[in-house]
């Protein structure tokens, strides 16, 4: 594996959607990425997480003026996010396996009552609402995934991405959904 360096060129056209360098940027961190959390990590599920947690971070914080002060740091910048999301990882991993340590068996599970039903419709509507108001690209590829479940191939040639940048674009799309709905719902307003 080569290694490169970065500079504010690189990280300006990350920040403005350059294509190019969003396939670069994945391509070669991926790569990295997966080096260092095949050590750490058992599952390939569990290290997919963390690869996405820590792309999205990255955009998310390139996103905001002046969030990286040393682009010659990047690697750096990287590897240190994914660290944290690494340790968020063990953490969650950890609470989870202790309950499940505890042999209780699952809990059965019953039919659905008026009240759930009724739940489950308000909840519906509310998604559609959200995704009614998703830039059209993300409502577009949450449909295809969630709605549709079409093949993901066909999704990568219908978007003009390659799968792993699918991955990215449907991370992003999701936490996008997620950030209206929590704010929706802690609200209780719509829009509509």
């Amino acid at each position: 594996m080569e290694f490169r360096s970065f500079d504010a060129g690189y990280i300006e056209n990350l920040r403005a959607g350059d294509l190019a360098t969003q396939e670069h940027f994945v391509g070669y961190f991926t790569e990295l990425l997966h080096l260092k959390l095949r050590s750490r990590l058992q599952s390939p599920q569990a290290i997919e997480d963390v690869r996405q947690e820590t792309f999205a971070r990255v955009f998310s914080t390139l996103r905001r003026e002046n969030a990286l002060r040393q682009p010659d740091r990047f690697g750096a910048f990287v590897n240190t996010v994914c660290n944290n999301v690494l340790l968020e990882h063990y953490r969650s991993s950890s609470r989870s396996q202790s309950l499940d340590e505890e042999g209780s068996p699952e809990p059965q599970a019953t039919g659905a009552d008026v009240v759930s039903m009724i739940a489950s419709t308000q909840l519906s509507s509310k998604v559609r609402e959200i995704l009614l108001d998703l830039p059209v690209r993300d409502r577009s590829l949450l449909k295809a995934v969630f709605l549709d479940e079409r093949d993901r191939e066909e999704i990568c040639r219908e978007f003009g991405v390659d799968r792993e940048y699918l991955r990215v674009l449907l991370h992003r799309a999701k936490q996008d959904f997620k950030v209206e709905y929590l704010k929706r719902m802690n609200l209780g307003t719509t829009t509509h």
